[in-house]
């Protein structure tokens, strides 16, 4: 019997200036989640279903961009995303365009154990939401003050802001490059996509991971990133469970989570040389992290940007919840 782990992100790329007071309030949200997971972990809950548990959790509370308190769209609306994979048979669940559903995650969920697709979109997604009889919430709920504001200056730069809680002044240095950062070769304004995920190995060597997003702020209606995409932003196999956060057209390029699975099954590293080797040497120019656990307990992650919400734990009692280096 393999020894549980449990790691969960709330999105890489942190401006080196965000004020302490929200420093504190992510690593007790990502403190918080950790308990959960741990808590489940100890009661003998599989891995797929504390995943699902988690990012639940995270979708609720509005301070990382996914469920309640995801970025907006140049149309104001929220188009969220989520995926969700159970590594002992590889099966997986995804959903975009959600503009209704409470919990992205779950309706994933219910792709996967409910009908004969892995992904389903937009209209056909919300309507698979209603016959499934999941909650939902007026478009209304989603949307917070912040991201109304942050909405606003995104349109006035005639750009695309990764988080609301940043200011727009300073940016330049966030992910160390100069101004203007760019993305598939056209400028934004800041680097610090909050994308929401976990990674689980239970203590039957199970491994999961499930990722949720609302995308980015000011994005075209229809952008759909790397977090539903099996194997992009989400996956798990039967040596490990990987979850992505960063920017997600370089880590669509790169296909991350399944490269850290990749290298571990082909080169036959272990599981942090696995996460090292892909953020070195897959992510080109793009600035990404990714937590991942392996089916023989292991916790790992890694980043090429200044920072990463992060915490992890494992069934020997090691803990930490960090954001920089």
């Amino acid at each position: 019997m393999v020894g549980w782990a449990i790691a969960v992100h709330g999105g890489a790329g942190v401006d080196p200036n965000l004020p302490p007071q929200r420093q504190e309030q992510a690593k007790q949200l990502l403190t918080h989640c950790l308990n959960i997971g741990i808590t489940a972990l100890r009661s003998n809950v599989s891995a797929v279903d504390v995943v699902e548990l988690v990012v639940r959790e995270l979708e609720t509370n509005p301070l990382f961009n996914s469920g309640r308190g995801s970025a907006l769209t140049a149309k104001g609306t929220v188009e969220m995303e989520a995926s969700i994979m159970d590594g002992t048979k590889r099966r997986c669940g995804a959903v975009s365009g959600l503009t209704t559903v409470k919990n992205p995650v779950s309706l994933a969920r219910l792709v996967m154990d409910k009908s004969p697709h892995s992904y389903l979109a937009f209209s056909g997604a919300e309507e698979f939401a209603r016959q499934q009889g999941v909650e939902v919430e007026e478009n209304e709920y989603f949307i917070t003050p912040d991201n109304v504001g942050m909405l606003k200056l995104a349109k006035e730069a005639n750009t695309i802001l990764f988080d609301y809680r940043i200011p727009t002044t300073g940016y330049e240095k966030c992910a160390g490059a100069e101004s203007p950062l760019q993305m598939n070769g056209l400028p934004i304004s800041v680097y610090a996509p909050e994308t929401v995920g976990c990674a689980v190995v239970d203590s039957e060597g199970r491994c999961a991971a499930a990722t949720s997003t609302g995308g980015l702020m000011n994005k075209m209606s229809g952008r759909i990133g790397d977090s539903p995409l099996i194997g992009a932003g989400t996956y798990a196999c039967e040596v490990c469970g990987v979850s992505c956060t960063g920017e997600g057209e370089a880590i669509i390029r790169a296909t991350l989570a399944r490269e850290v699975a990749a290298v571990m099954e082909y080169k036959g590293l272990g599981l942090q040389d696995a996460v090292d080797y892909v953020i070195k040497h897959r992510l080109d120019e793009g600035q990404a992290g990714l937590i991942a656990v392996s089916n023989k307990g292991e916790v790992a992650y890694g980043f090429n940007c200044n920072g990463m919400f992060r915490g992890c734990a494992t069934q020997d009692g090691f803990m930490e919840v960090g954001i920089w280096e």
